[in-house]
C-alpha cells in the first residue's frame, strides 16, 4: 500500500502557484464555456418561466387594478345616485303625504255622505212609523168613539129620549170632537 501512495506521490504533477500557460489558458477557455452553458441552460429552465410567471402576474394584477377603478367608479355612479335619491326622499315624503291626506279627506267626506244617507234613512222611517202610529191612534180613536157612541146611544134609547135632545147631544159631541187637536 505504501508502494501505491509512493506512485500516487509521484504521478502528481508539480504543484503551481499561477502560470499563463496553454494548460491555463485551455481551463479558462473551458470554464467560460461551462459557465456559458450553464448561463443558457439555467435561463432556458428557470428565467423564462420566472419571466413568464412574473409577466403573467402583472397581467392579472393590471386586469384587477382595471376592475378595480371600474367597479370604483361604478360605486362612485351608485353613491351619487343614492345621493340624488336621498335629496328627492323629502319631494317623495311630502308627494305621498299629500295623497295619503287627499285620500283622508275624500274618506272622510264619503263616510259623511254614508252617514248623512243613513241617518236621512233613519229619518224617514222613524216619520213613516210616526205616521202609521198616528193613523193606528187615529183608528183607535175612531174605535173609542165608536164604542162610546154606541154606549151613548144605548143610554139615550134607555132613557127614551126624544128626538130633538140626541140631536143636540149628537152636535155637541160631534163639536167637541172637532176642537180636539189630532197628533200630527
Amino acid at each position: 500500500m505504501l508502494e501505491l501512495s509512493l506512485f500516487l506521490l509521484s504521478a502528481a504533477p508539480e504543484p503551481r502557484v499561477f502560470g499563463l500557460d496553454q494548460q491555463t489558458l485551455i481551463a479558462i477557455g473551458i470554464n467560460l464555456f461551462n459557465v456559458a452553458l450553464l448561463a443558457v441552460i439555467l435561463s432556458k429552465v428557470l428565467y423564462n418561466p420566472v419571466r413568464n410567471f412574473m409577466k403573467k402576474r402583472a397581467e392579472r394584477i393590471s386586469a384587477q387594478l382595471d376592475g378595480a377603478a371600474k367597479e370604483a367608479k361604478a360605486a362612485s355612479e351608485l353613491r351619487a345616485d343614492y345621493e340624488g335619491k336621498l335629496k328627492n326622499i323629502d319631494l317623495q315624503k311630502e308627494e305621498i303625504l299629500s295623497t295619503a291626506r287627499k285620500l283622508a279627506e275624500e274618506n272622510a267626506k264619503r263616510m259623511l255622505d254614508e252617514a248623512k244617507t243613513e241617518a236621512d234613512a233613519l229619518r224617514a222611517r222613524a216619520l213613516s212609523e210616526v205616521e202609521f202610529e198616528q193613523r193606528r191612534v187615529r183608528d183607535e180613536m175612531k174605535k173609542v168613539i165608536i164604542d162610546v157612541s154606541t154606549v151613548m146611544t144605548e143610554k139615550l134609547v134607555t132613557m127614551s129620549m126624544s128626538d130633538e135632545v140626541s140631536e143636540r147631544l149628537f152636535n155637541e159631541t160631534v163639536a167637541e170632537l172637532e176642537e180636539v187637536k189630532w197628533l200630527s
